[in-house]
């Protein structure tokens, strides 16, 4: 199968992301701000439990808050 092929193919199925291109911004912004307070939590009390408490969350929110709000606002060169 060519890579002709295969972007023909493509075309049939289109891609549908999981968070629509208007709720963006919000779903962002919640997610920096729990990461934020996560942060804060995990920040007032540093253990080993607590790393996968707030810790995990913590980081998972905020790279996912921040490719959201990225992609909301857009990037201009």
């Amino acid at each position: 199968m060519s890579l002709n092929e295969v972007w023909e193919a493509a075309s049939a199925s289109p891609f549908y992301p999981l968070i629509a291109k208007d709720s963006q911004l919000t779903v962002g912004f919640t997610l920096l701000l729990a990461a934020f307070l996560l942060t804060g939590l995990f920040g007032l009390n540093r253990s080993l439990l607590s790393i996968a408490s707030f810790g995990v969350p913590a980081a998972l929110a905020f790279g996912f808050g921040a490719v959201f709000m990225i992609c909301a606002v857009g990037v201009y060169v």
